[in-house]
């Protein structure tokens, strides 16, 4: 188990390169997400976080919203298990609480709830269907 991985925080245009060939990766070709879906006007707003493997390869990814949510969290298969999901949503969370949040919120995808407990989340809401997926919402209130 692994925990080398490098996180490099930044705007859409300096990582939207990086974001999308993840995001397209696990969403689209994995999961079936259509592509119009997954991208969205939301990611120019964002701070977004990609993580780079020892060898500089793009991992995993995930981003921040400015009222608190974080989103399009995802890793590459071979990357799983490795704890980079948890380095990112560990970064940001610490970015959303450093600017002040004093929460976050997210919408799991049900399968991936308990990664989410793990790291502090508990349900907040009911179950709903995106992209064919079930969803649950999830936030963490910063103590």
């Amino acid at each position: 188990m692994s925990t080398e991985h490098d996180i490099r925080f930044g705007d859409w245009h300096t990582l939207q390169a990086d974001c999308k060939a993840i995001r397209m990766e696990v969403f689209v070709m994995e999961q079936g997400v259509p592509a119009e879906l997954e991208m969205d006007d939301n990611d120019a707003a964002c701070l977004h976080a990609v993580a780079y493997d020892a060898s500089g390869a793009p991992v995993g990814t995930g981003r921040l919203l400015p009222d608190g949510h974080i989103g399009r969290m995802a890793v590459r298969k071979i990357a799983r298990g490795t704890g980079v999901g948890g380095a990112l949503l560990q970064g940001l969370m610490a970015q959303a609480k450093a600017r002040g949040d004093h929460a976050v919120v997210l919408g799991a995808q049900t399968h991936a709830a308990p990664f989410y407990a793990k790291h502090g989340f508990a349900i907040v809401g009911q179950e709903w269907m995106e992209a064919g997926i079930p969803h649950v919402e999830m936030a963490h209130t910063f103590g």
